[in-house]
C-alpha cells in the first residue's frame, strides 16, 4: 500500500526537534518559523512536556468517555482561568475541523436555525459544515454544497448588519485572525459591531481561534484584543503542542443534553496530559507575553525591508505580503538558509513559530531573510 498523494512535499525528512529548531536525517539544522502550521506552541520536545506524556502513557493512555476522567476537569479548570472564560464549559475533541463542526451543530440545536455567515478568505476545516464555511470552492465537494453559508467581506459592518437583520442566521463563524487567508485582521470596530448584532438577533457568535489562539497573538485569544466575548470559542493546534487535541468553549447560555455531542478519542488521558503540560509551560515561561514582545520586534524590523509590500499580524502570527509570487523566495529560504516558513496564496509568507522564539532566534531569522531578499 502507498500513501494517498494529498500533499505537495518538500524532500526533507525531519527526525528531531528541540525548542525552535528541527533536524533532518542528514543532521542539517533548521530554524522553525512555522511550527508545523502553528501547532508547536511551547517548542519541540520540551522536557516537561516529554516527561508528562511519558509518565501518562506508562500508566494509562486511553479509556472511554463512559467513565470519569479527572484529567479532563483539570484541563477545563486550568484553561478557564488562564483564558478568562472560567464560567464556560469545555467539550474536548481531536481536531480543529471537529471543533468547528460541533460549534456549528450546537448553535443550530440552540436556536433551531440553519443559515451560517462566514467571511471571504475564511478557513474553518475540510469536513462537512466546516468546509462549507470555508471560502475555497476547490475543496468543497458537491455533497458539501448545501447552501447553508453566506460569505461576507471581512470588516464590512453594513453588509454584516444587513445579513443578520434578516433574523434567520444561526451563527456567525469568524477567525480571530485569518490564517490561511493571508493573516487578515478583523478591526476592533467590526468585531464590536458584530458582537452587538449577534446579541440583537439571537445569532451565535463563534470565534475560531484554532490558529490565532493559545497565546499566539500576544493575548490568549486574538479576539480579546477587541474587548469582546464570544458565545463559543474553538481551539486546537497549540493546545497539545503536536498531540491531536481540540476543544469547544461553550457559554453558559447553552444547556448540555446527553447524547447530543460525543466523541471516542476526545479528551483521552494522554491528550489531557499533553494539554496540562502546555498550560504549565505557558505560565511558567510567560509565553503569551513573549509572543507579544518578540512578535512586535519582528514586525518592527520586517517593516524596514523595502522588498516587502506589507507586514501584518499580531504577536507571533505574521504575514509578509510581496508584489510577486514568493515560491522561489520561500524555497531559497528553506534550502539555502535552512528556515521553515508557511505560505498563503501565491504572495504571502506566514510566520507561525513556537511561542518560545527568543529575540536572538528572531535576529537569526532576520539575518537569513535579508540574505535571500538581497
Amino acid at each position: 500500500m502507498n500513501l494517498f498523494d494529498v500533499y505537495p512535499l518538500f524532500d526533507i525528512h525531519i527526525v528531531k526537534g528541540k525548542g525552535c529548531c528541527v533536524w533532518d536525517e542528514n543532521g542539517t539544522e533548521y530554524l522553525d518559523l512555522y511550527g508545523g502550521h502553528a501547532v508547536i506552541s511551547i517548542g519541540h520536545a520540551h522536557p516537561h512536556y516529554v516527561e508528562m506524556i511519558s509518565r501518562q502513557v506508562a500508566t494509562l493512555g486511553f479509556y472511554s468517555n463512559s467513565v470519569v476522567n479527572k484529567l479532563q476537569q483539570q484541563v477545563a479548570e486550568r484553561l478557564g482561568k488562564v483564558c478568562g472564560y472560567d464560567d464556560y464549559s469545555l467539550f474536548l475533541i481531536n481536531s480543529g475541523a471537529e471543533a468547528n463542526e460541533n460549534a456549528l451543530k450546537l448553535s443550530s440545536f440552540h436556536n433551531g436555525r440553519t443559515r451560517v455567515v462566514s467571511f471571504k478568505k475564511a478557513f474553518h476545516g475540510r469536513t462537512s459544515l466546516a468546509v462549507e464555511a470555508t471560502d475555497n470552492p476547490k475543496i468543497i465537494a458537491p455533497i458539501n454544497e448545501c447552501g447553508h453559508v453566506t460569505y461576507l467581506p471581512l470588516n464590512d459592518i453594513e453588509a454584516m448588519k444587513a445579513e443578520l437583520a434578516k433574523g434567520d442566521v444561526c451563527a456567525v463563524i469568524i477567525e480571530g485572525i485569518q490564517g490561511v487567508g493571508g493573516i487578515q485582521l478583523p478591526t476592533g470596530e467590526f468585531m464590536r459591531a458584530l458582537r452587538r448584532a449577534c446579541t440583537e438577533h439571537n445569532t451565535v457568535l463563534i470565534l475560531d481561534e484554532i490558529q490565532s489562539g493559545y497565546g499566539r497573538s500576544g493575548k490568549f485569544f486574538a479576539h480579546q484584543h477587541h474587548g469582546i466575548k464570544a458565545d463559543i470559542i474553538t481551539v486546537a493546534k497549540g493546545i497539545g503542542n503536536g498531540f491531536p487535541m481540540a476543544g469547544v468553549l461553550i457559554s453558559p447560555m447553552f444547556a448540555p443534553i446527553h447524547g447530543q455531542l460525543g466523541t471516542t478519542f476526545g479528551g483521552n488521558h494522554l491528550a489531557c496530559s499533553a494539554a496540562l503540560a502546555v498550560l504549565d509551560v505557558m505560565e511558567q515561561e510567560n509565553l503569551v507575553e513573549n509572543a507579544a514582545k518578540v512578535g512586535a520586534y519582528l514586525q518592527q524590523e520586517l517593516k524596514k525591508m523595502p522588498q516587502i509590500k506589507d507586514v501584518r499580524g499580531l504577536g507571533l502570527m505574521i504575514g509578509l505580503e510581496f508584489e510577486a509570487p514568493i515560491k522561489e523566495l520561500r524555497l531559497r529560504l528553506l534550502k539555502e538558509q535552512h528556515v521553515f516558513t508557511g505560505v498563503s496564496g501565491t504572495n504571502v509568507i506566514r510566520l507561525l513559530p513556537p511561542l518560545c522564539l527568543s529575540l536572538k532566534e528572531a535576529d537569526i531569522f532576520l539575518e537569513r531573510f535579508r540574505r535571500v531578499l538581497e
